[in-house]
């Protein structure tokens, strides 16, 4: 039997660390397909910022080539990436020379994390309950009001439905901030001072994640119990006189296992909608940094954000995979 589970968990582990390699190429690759140059966008902003020397300015250039490698032969570049990579070096950012891009992420994936894990276990909670209650009051005008207005939810954009809150809230009822993380000129800490106003700059972009991520939740959920409710042994035990409740809870559980996995799926699905949102709220968080980099060609920085982002992605899940075949019991391990 353990062995069999050591074998179960080898094969997920051994998927994951194929994904990540698939990643790993296609980081590396794509930003690449982007024409032009980070070092010849950088050597330009220094330019038009402060009118250099010539021959300062293409000494710069040769030294930003040289470090960075941008003028050698793919493979060449490829292979000072993995072995960065391999020692744990994510390499130093070109737009923001010289700092490493691991202390930029270090900076910004806190912020990120604080609104996204809270935004997805809340609705993935609150949709599953809406979706059981629509489900046991199905066809009432409960589920004829809620149902539809969920499906439309479900197939609004994030960036969308975050201006229309943004436009709503803070520029026509101004019950929050337009928009940043926190106001100008605090220092992050635990203080009281820090934090509700932190608390009060994050209530909006909380509320959007969550408000358009319920609906997806709430219509599967719905789907799965009205599945439930209508198998044999749902039927089985209705006819041997247990309490409705009992059922409904019956029918919660099993219903309750397809939404882990897909738990794990829209993690990505809810991280990207996250990095648009944190643009339209102007969030200190990886969409910021994100857009930067993207912006100014910084391949290091580019492929440092994507590692990390893909990374949580497969190990989310891998857990989530794991967890399933261990909670599930008609799963079988072989």
């Amino acid at each position: 039997m353990y062995l069999n589970v050591l074998r179960y968990l080898a094969r997920r582990v051994v998927f994951a660390l194929a994904a990540f390699l698939f990643f790993i190429v296609a980081i590396f690759t794509l930003p690449r397909l982007i024409p032009g140059n980070p070092v010849d966008v950088l050597v330009s902003r220094l330019v038009m910022q402060a009118q250099a020397n010539p021959e300062l300015i293409h000494a710069v250039h040769r030294k930003f080539m040289e470090e960075f490698g941008v003028g050698l032969p793919l493979w060449k570049q490829f292979t000072r990436f993995v072995a960065q990579l391999l020692r744990g070096d994510l390499g130093t950012s070109i737009s923001m020379y010289p700092r490493k891009v691991s202390e930029i992420l270090a900076l910004f994936l806190p912020w990120t994390v604080a609104l996204l894990i809270p935004a997805i276990l809340v609705s993935w909670a609150v949709g599953n309950f809406l979706g059981v209650l629509i489900a046991w009051r199905r066809g009432t005008v409960l589920d004829r009001v809620i149902t539809p207005i969920l499906l439309t939810i479900n197939r609004i954009p994030f960036y969308w439905f975050a201006m229309v809150m943004l436009f709503i809230f803070a520029v026509y009822l101004r019950f929050f901030p337009i928009g940043d993380t926190y106001r100008w000129g605090l220092s992050p800490g635990l203080n009281w001072n820090f934090v509700v106003n932190y608390l009060h700059h994050y209530a909006l972009p909380f509320l959007t994640l969550v408000v358009i991520s319920t609906g997806g939740w709430a219509i599967g959920m719905r789907s799965m119990t009205i599945y439930e409710l209508g198998s044999d042994y749902i039927l089985f035990a209705d006819l041997l006189g247990l309490p409705q409740r009992r059922l409904l809870a019956y029918a919660f559980r099993s219903a309750c296992l397809p939404q882990v996995t897909e738990l794990g799926l829209n993690f990505g699905l809810m991280l990207g909608g996250s990095l648009l949102l944190e643009l339209v709220f102007n969030y200190r968080g990886m969409g910021s940094i994100t857009f930067q980099a993207l912006s100014t060609l910084d391949y290091p920085l580019i492929q440092g954000i994507f590692i990390v982002l893909a990374a949580a992605v497969i190990a989310v899940n891998l857990v989530v995979d794991i967890v399933y075949g261990l909670v599930d019991p008609r799963i079988k391990v072989t």
